[in-house]
């Protein structure tokens, strides 16, 4: 390993009696000296570490490790700052669980799409290389991930039936609630996914219930959750006459009657699923 000889400053060097004493114009350019020579050596140390720093930099792309287990790590550091660090695990777990029914339905589908990234307080993201074939495909990889968080949410419910332990039966709440959230029909909500089955028409519905909730509870990332989705909503209405557009959202009535039966029954089940785990408390 490289490394570099830092210059130093010895408070003893001039502790010799023997030593003959320094004239007053030393004295008063010396401490100028040392100052000077302390820049001179942050400024090595710094260039030497920058220097090792720009290859772990050019480095880190290669790293596939750090896509998920990275921002996991990530998130659950930040999620256990205010739910400490069990909680955070699990919910982080159930996110995980969750994007990976969006990655297995577009391997099924052939599209090719990245590992989930984890994005602190706003949750995870599968980025897909192309998209799907036509809207009935997107529609089956939106909803894909609410059905596989679901049956994660029931497998904590599960559990806190079995070991009685409140622990899973508020992940299991908060398992439900996340996966219903999810299921808005808005973009780039998974719900905004599968209403591109249906008709661009419950976009703009979809759109009006988010800002309603991020007017009744307002806090920056239902506002910026609102703000992306009210882009990609024009940025798809805009394009709703387009000849490509209108064949990608050419779709069979009972591919149609397939996708809103799905969506609403699993709407139901996680309000079940809600309802089930919820406990009243009282605060005093």
């Amino acid at each position: 390993m490289e490394t570099t000889q830092l210059p130093t400053y010895d408070p003893t060097a001039h502790a010799d009696p023997s030593a003959p004493a320094p004239s007053r114009q030393g004295e008063h350019r010396g401490p100028l000296k040392r100052i000077g020579g302390w820049f001179a050596a942050a400024a090595v140390l710094i260039a030497n570490v920058l220097a090792k720093l720009k290859g772990i930099l050019l480095l880190l792309p290669k790293l596939k490790l750090l896509s998920t287990s990275g921002t996991m790590l990530v998130s659950i550091a930040a999620y256990s700052l205010f739910w400490g660090w069990t909680f955070a695990l699990g919910f982080v777990l159930l996110l995980f669980v969750h994007e990976m029914g969006h990655v297995i339905e577009l391997r099924r589908q052939g599209i090719r799409a990245s590992a989930p990234m984890f994005i602190p307080f706003l949750g995870a993201v599968v980025a897909m290389k192309e998209m799907p074939e036509n809207a009935l495909n997107e529609a089956k990889v939106g909803l894909a991930g609410p059905v596989l968080g679901t049956i994660g949410a029931f497998a904590c419910l599960g559990i806190y039936g079995l070991a009685d332990n409140p622990f899973f039966r508020d992940l299991a709440f908060i398992g439900f609630f996340l996966n219903l959230f999810n299921l808005l029909p808005v973009l780039p909500l998974d719900g905004g996914r599968a209403m591109a089955a249906l008709s661009p028409v419950i976009w703009l519905v979809g759109f009006g219930l988010l800002v309603a909730i991020a007017i009744l509870y307002p806090n920056p990332i239902m506002i910026l959750i609102a703000v992306f989705g009210g882009m990609e909503t024009w940025r798809r209405w805009r394009g709703r006459n387009d000849p490509e557009t209108q064949r990608y959202h050419e779709v069979s009535g009972r591919g149609r009657l397939s996708v809103a039966a799905v969506y609403l029954g699993l709407a139901a089940v996680l309000a079940l699923g809600m309802d089930l785990s919820f406990v009243s408390r009282t605060i005093n």
